[in-house]
C-alpha cells in the first residue's frame, strides 16, 4: 500500500504543475439563471468543533465575540447532527447532500466518488463562482493535495481552491513523499525553513496524544488555521464582479493535536473548564488543560471568523452574503472515556450551527431538529439550482419565520452503528460500545451487529447520556428502534 502511494505520489509530481492548476476564471461564462438577487454564500467550516464549546454554555469560560455577532445577525440552531461524525464521510454527506448510507464514502480512507453529484457543481452550472480554502478532506487515502492545492477541485465542482492537507495528514503525506511536501501548507512551511521543525513537533504530539499540550514552535503568523484565512480572504480578493460566490474555508481546527501558539496559551491557562463527564486516563489537572488548549484554538478561528465579516462589511457585502458557521462534527474531549468523534455520544455528533444573512430572521435560537446535510440543500434553495434527488431539506422557511418545526428526526451513522433522534429519545443500534466505537466492523448490518443491544437515551432528562434505558424501552423509542431495524431513513 505505501509503495503504491510513493509512486501515485511521484507521477503527480512528475506530471508537472500545469496538469494541477486550475483557472481562477473556469466556468466564468456559466448563465445566472435566477439574475443577479441571489446571495453570496460563506461556509465556514472548522474540524472536530463539539455543540456545547460556544458562549451559550454557561458552565464554559469561552470568548467568541465573532460567532455571537453571527448568532445576533441571525439564526443559532442548537439541535443540529452531522450525518456521520468523521471528517471524509461528513464532509461527503455535505457535499452530496445525501445520508451516511448513500453519500458514497463509508470511511476516512474512502475518497468521495467523482461520478457523484455535488452541490459545488451545482452551483457553479447555476453560474456560481465556486471557492474553496483549508481542509476539504474529499480525497485522503492517496495522501496527495498537489503541492499548490489544486488536485483534483474541478471535478468536484470548484472554479478555484487552495485544498491542504489536515493536521496529522500533512506529516503522514510527507514521510510517504520521501520528505517531500504533498500539500500547499507543508510546501508553504518549507519555504520558510519552518518544515523539519513542524515535523519534529508533531512527532512529538503524537507520541504524547491529547496530553501534548505544550506550545508549537511556530508563530502566530504562520500558523495552519491562520495560513487557511490568509488563503480564503485572498480568493475572496480575485472573486469575479457582477456574478455571485460560494466560499467554503475549512480551519484545520481545534482538530487535535492540542497545538496552540504561545499567545494563544498565555490567553487560556489560567482558566477554570467544565469537568469530564465520567473518567479517563488523564487527571482532573490534565484534562483541565486539554480543554484549555481546545478553547483557546477554537478562539483563535472566531477571531478569522471577525476577519472576513470585516472584509465582507467594508466590501458592502454583508447584508448579500448567506453566511453558515458549523463544523463536521464534535469532540469528545474525554467524557465518557473517549477522544475524538466516530461514536454516537452527543459531543460527537452535535455541532454548532448560525447561519444570517438576507431575509433571515435576527438574534433568534432555534430547537428545530436540523442535519448537516440540510444546509446542503439550503444553499442550492437559496442559489437558485434544483434540490431534487438529494436527502437535505432546505432551512429557508424557518430561517424566514414561516415555520418553527423542521424535522420530525434526524439521522447518523457511521461503520455498523446508525443513529435515530427525534428530540426528545435518541436511539441508537449497532454499536460495538467501544472507544472506537465498533468502526472496525463491516458497514452492512451483519447478524453479529444486529445482535447487540440497542443504546437508549432520553435527551430530555438525560443530557450527559448516561442512563442507558435499553432493558425497560418506552413506546416512543420502540417506534424509532423499529425504523432503524428496518433501513426506513425518511425524514
Amino acid at each position: 500500500m505505501e509503495s503504491t502511494r510513493r509512486a501515485f505520489i511521484r507521477t503527480s509530481l512528475q506530471a508537472g504543475a500545469a496538469a494541477a492548476l486550475l483557472p481562477s476564471a473556469l466556468h466564468a461564462e456559466a448563465s445566472n439563471t435566477q439574475g443577479k438577487d441571489r446571495p453570496n454564500i460563506l461556509l465556514l467550516l472548522p474540524d472536530q468543533w463539539r455543540g456545547d464549546w460556544m458562549s451559550t454554555n454557561h458552565e464554559l469560560d469561552i470568548r467568541t465575540p465573532n460567532l455571537d455577532r453571527l448568532a445576533r445577525l441571525g439564526m443559532r440552531f442548537d439541535r443540529a447532527v452531522v450525518a456521520s461524525p468523521l471528517c471524509a464521510p461528513s464532509r461527503a454527506c455535505i457535499a452530496s447532500g445525501m445520508e451516511y448510507e448513500r453519500a458514497g464514502t463509508p470511511g476516512n480512507d474512502d475518497d468521495y466518488p467523482l461520478k457523484q453529484q455535488t452541490f459545488y457543481r451545482k452551483l457553479r452550472d447555476a453560474g456560481y463562482q465556486v471557492l474553496a480554502c483549508g481542509k476539504m478532506d474529499m480525497a485522503k487515502s492517496a495522501n496527495w493535495w498537489g503541492i499548490d492545492g489544486k488536485w483534483r477541485l474541478n471535478g468536484w465542482g470548484f472554479s478555484d481552491g487552495i485544498n491542504n492537507a489536515g493536521k496529522i495528514d500533512q506529516v503522514i503525506g510527507v514521510e510517504l513523499n520521501d520528505g517531500h511536501p504533498a500539500d500547499p501548507y507543508m510546501t508553504f512551511l518549507q519555504a520558510r525553513g519552518l518544515m523539519q521543525e513542524h515535523l519534529k513537533d508533531y512527532r512529538l504530539r503524537m507520541k504524547g496524544g491529547y496530553a501534548a499540550t505544550f506550545p508549537t514552535p511556530l508563530s502566530d503568523a504562520v500558523y495552519c488555521d491562520n495560513w487557511v484565512t490568509g488563503n480564503g480572504l485572498e480568493l475572496l480578493n480575485h472573486a469575479p464582479a457582477g456574478k455571485p460566490w460560494f466560499l467554503q474555508v475549512n480551519w484545520p481546527g481545534p482538530h487535535n493535536p492540542e497545538d496552540i501558539t504561545a499567545s494563544m496559551e498565555r490567553s487560556v491557562r489560567s482558566r477554570p473548564m467544565p469537568a469530564v463527564n465520567g473518567s479517563n486516563q488523564y487527571s482532573p489537572d490534565v484534562n483541565r488543560t486539554i480543554r484549555q488548549n481546545y478553547t483557546a484554538m477554537c478562539e483563535n478561528i472566531d477571531r478569522r471568523v471577525g476577519e472576513f465579516l470585516d472584509r465582507l462589511e467594508k466590501s458592502g457585502q454583508l447584508d448579500n452574503t448567506l453566511i453558515v458557521f458549523s463544523s463536521d462534527h464534535g469532540e469528545m474531549l474525554g467524557d465518557h472515556g473517549r477522544w475524538g468523534k466516530t461514536v454516537p455520544f452527543e459531543p460527537s455528533v452535535n455541532v454548532p450551527m448560525l447561519i444570517t444573512g438576507p431575509g433571515i430572521r435576527k438574534n433568534v435560537t432555534s430547537s428545530a431538529l436540523v442535519s448537516s446535510i440540510d444546509l446542503t440543500a439550503t444553499f442550492l434553495d437559496y442559489g437558485g439550482a434544483s434540490t431534487a434527488g438529494i436527502d437535505g431539506l432546505s432551512l429557508r422557511a424557518v430561517l424566514q419565520g414561516e415555520k418553527e418545526i423542521h424535522r420530525r428526526v434526524v439521522y447518523s451513522g457511521l461503520g455498523p452503528w446508525r443513529m435515530v433522534f427525534d428530540g426528545t429519545y435518541k436511539v441508537i443500534t449497532g454499536f460495538g460500545g467501544g472507544n472506537g466505537g465498533g468502526f472496525i466492523d463491516d458497514s452492512k448490518y451483519s447478524p453479529k451487529v444486529l445482535a447487540r443491544s440497542p443504546m437508549i437515551f432520553d435527551r430530555q432528562s438525560d443530557a450527559l447520556e448516561n442512563n442507558n434505558l435499553a432493558k425497560s424501552i418506552p413506546s416512543a423509542a420502540q417506534t424509532l428502534l423499529d425504523k432503524l431495524k428496518a433501513g426506513n431513513y425518511s425524514a
